[in-house]
């Protein structure tokens, strides 16, 4: 997404709170990219999770009074950077910061630092939950990635939102003449994604699954995979769209804010699986584009394989109601938010 923006506005330089080459891949590395005070401790882009207390300090230093508009996306610190009366300041906001609001308690309890650090982390949240509602204040118009995250914008911050779903690569993918017997899962391998459940239930009934992805959970993830489980790791984006056309359907069990996997699978033609919540709701087209189980458990997403068997997959019409959130489609609408007075 942030790559279609820059598209979008190729002069424009980039403020960010760390910045690490590598990491992006040098997708940014002819651009003017101007970063924090945070970027000179030597640490802090590995460990940044350990320094949001000083995240509004650094966010709010940016000098940023020669714009006439300014593009924040955030999910978390970027809505707090402050404008001049003349700048209109838009934030394309990901999602309300989660680890201070809906997942505080799941943040903490996943904190991986040592004993005395995660005692503090209760009482800097409460501090950081004031200035986050502070923060929401400066910002003149929010845009939302979906509906999801445009209610939970106004539970917390009392703000109105409008929508612009992010953009999906969708000249990237095709429809495959040829589909194998596997099912695909693609994401980083972290626990709030259910990755465990699916490898449950294939392992139990035996069918193949390719997962694409790494991260914390996979040693875990290993030992209780049955031999019908296959781990990719992480895949070159020259072998994806092959893989994602050839799947039977794409397993989606998580609650997300948006979803761009559902798309990319629907881009190929492909149904998905998913649980019925977040994003997914506005993305699949039960019956037309994939199915919906209603509950995370290993009953639920067995009954939602068998019903896929059951249905008639129309691939064209899969990828045709992927194509509304092409990129050029997301293009589109951030220039006219951006004309519009």
């Amino acid at each position: 997404m942030l790559e279609v923006l820059c598209e979008i506005f190729p002069d424009a330089p980039i403020y960010t709170l760390l910045y690490d080459e590598r990491a992006t891949g040098g997708v940014f590395k002819n651009r003017e990219i101007q970063t924090s005070f945070l970027q000179k401790i030597p640490f802090a882009r590995k460990h940044h999770r350990i320094f949001p207390l000083l995240m509004p300090l650094a966010v709010e230093q940016f000098d940023l009074s020669y714009f006439d508009v300014v593009l924040s996306v955030s999910a978390s610190f970027a809505k707090g950077i402050i404008t001049k009366p003349h700048t209109r300041h838009i934030n394309y906001c990901l999602t309300p910061t989660r680890f201070l609001w809906d997942d505080s308690h799941r943040y903490i309890d996943e904190f991986r630092y040592s004993w005395p650090i995660r005692k503090l982390v209760p009482f800097f949240i409460t501090y950081l939950r004031i200035w986050d509602k502070e923060a929401a204040m400066r910002v003149d118009q929010f845009v939302a990635i979906s509906n999801f995250v445009k209610t939970r914008i106004k539970k917390y911050y009392d703000r109105d939102a409008g929508i612009i779903y992010p953009p999906v690569e969708t000249q990237k993918y095709y429809i495959s003449d040829k589909i194998d017997d596997y099912f695909l899962m693609v994401g980083r391998l972290v626990p709030y994604k259910r990755f465990d459940l699916a490898v449950k239930v294939f392992s139990a009934i035996g069918k193949p699954l390719k997962i694409i992805g790494d991260g914390p959970e996979r040693k875990r993830l290993e030992k209780i995979a049955g031999p019908s489980i296959e781990f990719l790791g992480l895949v070159s984006d020259y072998k994806m769209p092959e893989i994602y056309a050839r799947a039977q359907a794409v397993i989606f069990p998580q609650e997300e804010d948006f979803g761009i996997v559902p798309l990319e699978s629907m881009s190929s033609g492909r149904p998905v699986i998913a649980c019925r919540g977040g994003g997914a709701l506005e993305t699949i087209i039960e019956g037309e584009t994939g199915i919906f189980f209603d509950d995370q458990t290993e009953i639920a997403l067995a009954q939602a394989i068998g019903q896929y068997y059951q249905t008639t997959w129309n691939p064209a019409a899969i990828r045709a109601h992927a194509l509304k959130f092409d990129k050029e489609v997301f293009r589109k609408r951030i220039i006219d938010m951006i004309n519009k007075n």
